[in-house]
This record gives C-alpha cells, structure tokens and sequence, in this order.
C-alpha cells in the first residue's frame, strides 16, 4: 500500500492515501501518535501488505491449448482430487513434459494454481454465504480444515475468519 524508500514515500490504490499519512505521522510524530490518529479517524493503521486484496488472475491467454483445457478442467472440478498424471493424461503429455509445460504457459506448478483456484473460490464463499470455515473448506476440495487454513493464510495473509469479517457481506456479513 505505501512504498517508503527514505526520501521518497509513495502510495498506490484509491485510498492509500490515508496510509500514508498514517506513515508520514508515525515517521514524524511517532507510533503513539499514529495510532491515536488512527483511531480519531476511524480507520485502520497502515497495511504492511496487500496480499489480502491480491484476486488471482489466471493466465489464460497463452498458445498452448492442452494446458488450457487443464486449466478450464481444474476451474470447472477444483473440488475434486487431481493428480499430476490426470492432468497430464488430459493434457495428452508425458508427466515431465507436462510440468514443464503447464509452469511455462502460467507461471505456476499445477499444484500452486489448483490452490489458487481453490483459495479464490474459498473467498466467494466467505464473502458470500454463511458457512463454517471448516464447510468452506471442505466444498473447495481440501480434506483438511487445518491444511485449508494454512495455504489460506500463505495465499491472501489473513486467516479465513479474518478474512471474512473484513470482506463478507450479504448473508455471510453476520458470521
């Protein structure tokens, strides 16, 4: 949200300007004040990151149409078991050809993109509907709600319960 290189602070976003301010606060006046000033303003002290915020784009404009059938067969069955020969099979490649390939054409390891997918759709469902995590989870594909949480937590920066009291709205906004 806010890039401070010593003599140079920037912010990006429509709102981080706020941040920024925060940082030029707490850079000038120091962290007590800053979060006195947070608080009088009725916002939160600056983000660190913007992983939570980050939507996952696939990259689907590429030229090689067997990987992106693959990926259309992972959106459209993210919920289902996938392994690495399945997809290959689909794809109509060799396991090895087809890692390298799929990592070449997306820039992700098959098993990071299903993740991803997974994470994305993990958040609809948080925003959107009043499900226990462990539901959530499960509805996504993963076996494991602790499993769920973990890779949640690497991929936005936030625990899914966090997650959803910030973002959740509709139904799910009282969960």
């Amino acid at each position: 949200m806010v890039i401070d290189e010593g003599d140079i602070i920037t912010a990006g976003g429509i709102l981080a300007w706020a941040d920024l301010g925060l940082v030029l606060v707490e850079r000038l006046l120091g962290p007590g004040v800053m979060l006195a000033t947070a608080r009088f303003l009725l916002i939160d002290p600056p983000r660190r990151h913007q992983h939570v915020y980050k939507a996952f784009l696939p990259k689907l404009d590429h030229r090689d149409a067997a990987i992106r059938r693959v990926q259309h067969d992972l959106h459209a069955r993210h919920a289902e078991p996938q392994s690495v020969a399945e997809m290959a099979a689909l794809a109509g490649l060799t396991d090895r050809t087809f890692l390298r390939r799929f990592q070449k054409a997306t820039g992700l390891r098959p098993t990071e993109y299903l993740q991803q997918v997974r994470v994305m759709k993990a958040r609809d469902a948080l925003e959107l509907i009043n499900q226990p995590v462990d539901q959530i989870a499960w509805s996504v594909g993963y076996n494991d709600a602790a499993a769920f949480r973990k890779v949640f937590q690497r991929l936005t920066g936030v625990a899914p319960n966090f997650y959803r009291q910030r973002f959740a709205i509709g139904r799910a906004a009282g969960a």
